[in-house]
């Protein structure tokens, strides 16, 4: 931004151009002079500001989804935001680190190379004390975990990397997978000290625990991508999709879900004797008739209605009505 002048200081430029002290033609010459930028070349920028934009868009979304993951399997408020997104070397990463630590290393396919997730101790004791039914308090203690704790860290970590999959679609589809968990940093040296990496603070409030978790990608982990890193392509890439592609997706997802329908033809009262003593042939009356709908359970309920009929020598049903929510006659 332009610096603003006085009004003393425009009438003081106003009458030094007067008395032919200063030159417009020595104003316009500072103008044009280039502005020089520094530049560290014992550690250069890999990332472009842009691709760090996108990034910090990627994990808004990852948080968000995080938030309603966490708040139902530890049962109790979560709020996570993203702190930042920055450019640094993996020794001022790990150098930061304190142990014991809870560092997740995961597989970060079809990408190369390995990411580190790690979550504050603050956090992963208060996680560890909701999974075991207790309020999640920390009382600062340092020191290493036990292996049931690390195998609870784990399994969580196993959910919580699936999460990661969604905010990345546009980017690319991952399949990410836990390789093991960590709790001394020198044993978590997944790329050269001289490393760029793009580091990733969310700042996370569990009940009344408050802690960070930093997830650390390594650039030659973001190197296939870097052009698609983008905040044009990825807003480009949210555009292309149609009404119908969505409507694709969608009932792909439905299609996942396994339900329990049954047709109820009508019922019949017998007695025992008759129940045991009955043949193929046998006719058993029924308290409907051909033209009566039948109904059609979706798991306890009834959903619909129908007629019943076959399709090519099968046995079929055609539904026939919608059974609304405020259609009284066949609420339960």
């Amino acid at each position: 931004m332009s610096e603003i002048l006085s009004q003393e200081e425009i009438d003081a430029l106003l009458q030094a151009l007067n008395t032919g002290e200063v030159s417009v033609k020595e104003i316009e010459q500072e103008n044009k002079e280039k502005k020089v930028k520094k530049y560290d070349f014992k550690s250069p920028k890999k990332l472009a500001n842009d691709q760090l934009r996108t990034l910090n868009m990627i994990h808004e979304n990852f948080s968000r989804i995080l938030n309603t993951f966490l708040s139902g399997y530890l049962r109790t408020k979560v709020q996570i935001d993203v702190l930042s997104v920055e450019e640094v070397s993996y020794y001022e990463f790990s150098n930061s680190i304190s142990n014991p630590a809870m560092l997740a290393i995961i597989n970060f396919q079809p990408l190369p190379g390995q990411i580190v997730f790690e979550i504050s101790n603050q956090l992963s004791f208060c996680i560890i004390d909701r999974i075991l039914g207790g309020m999640g308090n920390y009382n600062g203690e340092i020191r290493a975990f036990t292996e049931i704790e690390v195998t609870l860290l784990n399994k969580m970590v196993r959910q919580m990397i699936k999460y990661f999959i969604d905010p990345w679609e546009n980017v690319i589809e991952l399949s990410p997978t836990l390789d093991k968990i960590e709790t001394n940093s020198q044993f978590a040296q997944i790329v050269s000290h001289n490393e760029t990496i793009a580091l990733v603070t969310l700042r996370a409030r569990i009940g009344d625990a408050e802690g960070l978790i930093n997830i650390c990608i390594p650039h030659i982990v973001l190197e296939p991508i870097l052009p698609k890193l983008s905040t044009k392509y990825w807003f480009s890439t949210i555009s292309k999709k149609t009404t119908d592609e969505e409507k694709k997706v969608l009932e792909k997802r439905v299609k996942r879900a396994n339900l329990k329908i049954a047709c109820i033809v009508g019922e019949a009262s017998i007695t025992v004797e008759d129940f045991l003593n009955l043949q193929e042939g046998d006719v058993i009356t029924l308290n409907k008739t051909i033209r009566d709908e039948v109904e059609i359970m979706v798991e306890d309920k009834i959903k619909y209605l129908g007629k019943p009929g076959t399709i090519k020598n099968k046995l079929s049903v055609k539904v026939t009505k919608v059974i609304e929510k405020d259609d009284d006659e066949y609420d339960e």
